[in-house]
């Protein structure tokens, strides 16, 4: 682990995920600013020492790096029409902890680059409990100055840290293949859970044995439990946003010529659960349409 250098960071985003995150970045001894279109959302991190800033612009001033963790591609590109890029100084770095398209990371590599900034994609896999307890995981890409630049941060956050890259947008072709990983599980879980049920077999039996017998993986006992209780409400990550990743990965596999049948149908899935009225329901709900 690295040696602490306290950074001062401008955290853009301080919704279910990046408000956790960005706590933890205070509690680890960084220099806070912060700022979220819906300010409420922000007060809290003011309480524990870190400062609200009025717009995007304002909290990049004197950011030696700039958070983002925002919803999609649309409102990172809000965040940079407001003046992020203009604030952000020479030298400063763009850390990228969205989940957002391939292409558009590759646009904001190019444009950091033109104004020599730098740009570092970082984005995470983890929910929001996992973001309160510092457990997220961090996979990076960039140019390895800026990556190891932003180690203490990553520290802040997570458990661990990917490196997978030295372009940005290598980090964001894994989270979205690795986001299509836990749709694929997440279809698989309810169908195997249906059928165990109109068997007479108890979903939470059949849950039981599957943990045992064949996957040791706290991700299968996390949205296996969810699944089989269905606790879509409160959702850990809203079936809105996981129809949005899932287009983005299948636009990821087109620009690269590569099939993806699986990732088509639970597209599908979740559009038809977001017609039902999931939307705002945990993206597991799918499995239950």
């Amino acid at each position: 682990m690295a040696t602490l250098v306290a950074m001062n960071i401008a955290f853009i985003g301080t919704g279910s995920m990046g408000l956790p995150m960005a706590r933890n970045l205070l509690r680890a001894g960084h220099v806070l600013t912060a700022y979220n279109r819906t300010r409420a959302r922000a007060l809290p991190l003011e309480a524990e020492g870190a400062r609200l800033a009025g717009s995007p612009a304002l909290a990049a001033q004197d950011a030696e790096a700039v958070v983002t963790m925002l919803a999609d591609d649309h409102a990172v590109d809000e965040m940079l029409a407001a003046g992020l890029c203009d604030a952000l100084g020479p030298g400063a770095i763009h850390v990228g902890m969205s989940t957002v398209s391939v292409a558009f990371s590759k646009r904001l590599a190019r444009e950091h680059a033109a104004r020599h900034q730098g740009y570092v994609a970082a984005p995470v896999f983890g929910r929001p409990e996992a973001a309160a307890a510092q457990k997220l995981w961090v996979v990076a890409a960039g140019a390895p100055d800026l990556v190891e630049r932003c180690r203490p941060l990553f520290e802040a956050v997570g458990r661990g840290v990917s490196v997978v890259g030295s372009e940005p947008a290598s980090a964001n072709v894994v989270k979205l293949a690795g986001n299509f990983t836990i749709m694929a599980m997440i279809e698989t879980l309810g169908e195997a859970f249906a059928l165990a049920k109109a068997s007479g077999v108890d979903p939470k039996l059949f849950l039981d044995v599957i943990e045992s017998a064949l996957f040791q993986s706290p991700i299968y006992g996390n949205y296996g439990g969810i699944i089989a209780e269905k606790r879509f409400d409160p959702p850990g990550f809203r079936l809105r946003l996981g129809l949005k990743d899932a287009r983005l990965a299948l636009a990821a596999a087109d620009a690269v010529n590569v099939p993806a049948p699986l990732l088509s149908l639970v597209r599908d899935r979740m559009l038809h659960a977001l017609a039902e009225g999931h939307g705002d329901l945990d993206w597991a709900s799918f499995s239950s349409i």
